[in-house]
């Protein structure tokens, strides 16, 4: 490879964009307020600094939301006709879009993630939940869940750091074109953008406690779920927390779904396009730094071919960018905190000790902030950590096969099963892999695709139930 002569030029988004406030306060009954609980201090993972305070809810704010929440549920949204609450999704949806390139730079600051990132995929992609779903709310007779389906009442939601206001939307979206109420809980280390959409829901005139935002740690995420004015209860998270989650509501009656972890295998045959399954590979796990649940973090190559790709995706990994996230020519951004690089560095340690090769991109890391560097372990087994554990960051475990059956069997030998990649030029192939594979979501020659109209969703310890599409309103019906 012959090194580039020239370098990109610095090109910062103004982080004056974010509108960024000293200190926020959740949000309840239509009105922002101070919470009961200890404050919490956002941090900006690209440099250490204090962003903000937030003020986080108690155990009886808790309450105070979700009693707000069935009032707004039995006096208005659930008897209001479904044109009528799908023209206030309409609302929030282009306001999101009025104020994106805020939303972007706020959520970059706050996760860490590239500004091209926030801007391109996680602001329009949410803008466009809701417009998907206001088309849904005068229709739902017509969605296959019976003539006349009824909402279930106040819906606990509980969403991660890695996608924080994409979540927000796969979450509030459905619940409230089915005719719930919301109470909903943002990641601790990452509320922002949570509260400047509760912003938008005032902006948009939504009647008080329809939605309601509570900041806080996981004691407040526990209490929400086990409050008994919860019908329904939405988590994406860990697995671990996810089983928690599952034990606490077990014979409450109330409905339940889970997008937890993934230990996705993206699958290479000897027939596909490799540059093209390069550039499929690298956005399959460095995209948002690896913070993906369905990030394909297991490559399988078939072996004739394994050593010219590994070849041609460590030259392509040379070239990506690690740095500034609000630097439009950043491709890989920050960690979201101190707690999850030390994650991520005890897990390719071990990888280090059970002897897979590794190899790490030679890109210049910050001084300041949380960064780690793309990296590539080779000669896997699967008895290996690296191969079995969700990282959730920038590492790339390589295993290779012979056959496509072996593909399939090592593929399917996981606990998880959210999602797959296959690469091949052979339509036949793609379709009897996608049939053989334990996942939620196939990709074939690509990865990383959503759509608002497609269902989203897992097996196994990636957890039950289906977000977006019209299987996803099934969660918030009563059917």
């Amino acid at each position: 490879m012959i090194d580039s002569p020239w370098e990109y030029a610095p090109a910062p988004e103004s982080r004056d964009i974010a509108n960024l406030k000293p200190s926020y306060q959740m949000f309840v009954d239509g009105a922002f307020v101070d919470g009961g609980g200890e404050p919490l201090k956002s941090i900006n993972p690209a440099t250490e600094e204090l962003l903000a305070e937030v003020s986080s809810a108690s155990e009886s704010d808790v309450d105070t939301a979700v009693r707000a929440a069935r009032r707004a549920f039995e006096d208005t949204w659930s008897t209001m006709p479904g044109r009528e609450r799908a023209k206030y999704l309409f609302r929030i949806a282009r306001l999101i879009q009025e104020r994106a390139r805020e939303l972007a730079v706020l959520e970059s600051l706050d996760n860490g993630k590239p500004i091209k990132e926030s801007r391109d995929a996680d602001i329009p992609t949410a803008a466009a939940h809701f417009f998907h779903h206001a088309g849904w709310a005068d229709k739902l007779g017509y969605a296959g869940y019976g003539p006349d389906p009824r909402p279930l009442g106040v819906a606990g939601q509980v969403i991660p750091w890695n996608f924080p206001l994409l979540m927000l939307a796969w979450k509030i979206a459905p619940a409230l074109a089915c005719g719930n109420t919301v109470v909903l809980k943002p990641a601790e280390t990452t509320p922002l953008t949570a509260l400047v959409f509760a912003e938008i829901c005032q902006q948009a005139g939504l009647p008080p406690g329809v939605v309601n935002i509570l900041p806080g740690a996981g004691d407040i995420g526990a209490a929400l779920v086990a409050h008994p004015g919860v019908d329904k209860v939405a988590f994406t998270g860990s697995t671990e927390v996810g089983k928690q989650i599952q034990r606490s509501v077990a014979g409450s009656g109330k409905k339940l779904t889970l997008e937890l972890g993934g230990k996705a295998a993206n699958i290479v045959f000897d027939d596909a396009p490799l540059d093209q399954a390069v550039e499929g590979i690298v956005n399959g796990i460095f995209f948002n730094q690896g913070h993906v649940c369905c990030a394909g973090s297991r490559l399988l190559v078939q072996e004739s071919i394994a050593d010219e790709l590994l070849e041609k995706l460590r030259i392509r990994v040379r070239t990506l960018r690690v740095g500034d996230p609000l630097d439009k020519n950043t491709d890989v951004g920050a960690i979201n905190s101190a707690e999850q690089l030390s994650k991520i560095t005890e897990l390719t340690a071990s990888g280090d000790a059970e002897g897979a090769q590794r190899w790490t991109s030679p890109c210049p890391l910050p001084e300041k902030g949380f960064f780690f560097s793309p990296t590539v372990f080779s000669d896997v087994h699967q008895s290996m950590r690296i191969a079995r554990e969700e990282i959730f960051g920038p590492v790339l475990s390589v295993l290779t096969f012979r056959t496509p059956a072996e593909a399939i069997a090592k593929a399917n030998n996981t606990p998880y099963g959210l999602s797959a990649g296959i690469w091949t030029e052979k339509g036949s192939r793609i379709l009897w892999a996608a049939q053989q594979l334990r996942a939620g979501v196939v990709w074939a020659n690509t990865f990383n695709r959503f759509d608002p109209t497609a269902p989203f969703g897992g097996y196994q310890e990636s957890g039950f139930g289906r977000e977006g599409g019209r299987a996803g309103l099934e969660a918030y019906l009563d059917v």
